[in-house]
Parts: C-alpha cells; sequence; structure tokens
C-alpha cells in the first residue's frame, strides 16, 4: 500500500524506507499515509530520495519515535510514569493532567498503548508496564527525580 502510495505522490523511496514507515504507523492506513506524506514534504526539502536515513529524520523531526509514539502518546506516558509513579490513574485525572480530553484519550491514544503493552487498565485506573519503564529508560527509583521535571519539557 505504500509503495503505490508512494508512486501517486512521485516519492522515490526504497524499501527499507517504507518498512520503517510501515513500523511506525499503528498498523493504521491512515496515519501510514499521513507519515509518508510527511517523509515526501522532508525528502523534498532535504534529499532528493526517501532512504532509510531521510525516513528516520522525517519521523524524528516529526515527533514519530521507533514505536509509533507520537507528543501526546509520550505525555500521557510520562504523566503516568512520573507524577502518578506508574500508576493508577483514573482517566478524567490523567486528561486534566496532559490538557487533554478524555474520550481523546480514551479512544486514540489508549487503545494503542494497551495494544502495545506500555499500559494496562484496572479497576482502579490506567497502570504503566515494565515494558513502559524500559521503554522510557526509567526505574521506578528514577521516578521521584523524573516527577520534579516539568511537563512541557516532555
Amino acid at each position: 500500500m505504500l509503495g503505490r502510495a508512494a508512486v501517486m505522490l512521485g516519492l522515490d523511496i526504497d524499501r527499507p524506507a517504507i518498512a520503517e514507515i510501515a513500523g511506525r504507523c499503528r498498523g493504521t492506513p491512515r496515519i501510514a499515509n499521513r507519515l509518508l506524506r510527511r517523509v515526501r514534504d522532508y525528502a523534498l526539502v532535504h534529499t532528493d530520495r526517501a532512504d532509510i536515513e531521510a525516513v528516520r529524520a522525517a519521523l524524528e523531526l516529526y515527533d514519530v519515535d521507533p514505536l509509533g509514539l507520537d507528543r501526546l502518546d509520550r505525555a500521557v506516558m510520562m504523566t503516568i510514569l512520573t507524577r502518578f509513579g506508574g500508576g493508577p490513574v483514573g482517566l478524567n485525572t490523567l486528561a486534566v493532567s496532559v490538557g487533554e480530553e478524555a474520550e481523546t484519550i480514551e479512544a486514540v491514544v489508549e487503545p494503542f498503548l494497551v495494544r502495545i503493552g506500555l499500559i494496562t487498565r484496572t479497576p482502579r485506573g490506567r497502570m504503566a508496564t515494565q515494558t513502559a519503564w524500559r521503554h522510557f529508560g526509567l526505574t521506578r527509583e528514577s521516578e521521584e527525580v523524573a516527577a520534579a521535571l516539568p511537563l512541557d519539557d516532555l
């Protein structure tokens, strides 16, 4: 699908670069196409073709990490990890903490984070998994230091 979309966009892209985009798109064609357009924009300005290095640079510029997490996903995760010590934290409290609508977190962010194993839902609220602690390079012992960071620095 991405190869065909790249042809329609007139983008010269190689297979490893397509695989990189596919790995960060959450398995959602709409997101894959959006990322491909961003890579095309980056390639038009910085290089003549989209190889793996250009794709990684473009996705880093657009704040999409190797797991496919974007700014809002990371804000939710860092809030759970640092402000609430890994949880549990309720949906409304989490929404207020990150400045986003509870419905957006519940419908857009949370399903992806649960699916990739970064959070679990419990009767008491959302909790970070060990995978989340490792992905963000934090340990429960370092949560006191991380809690001192302002949310704006996430």
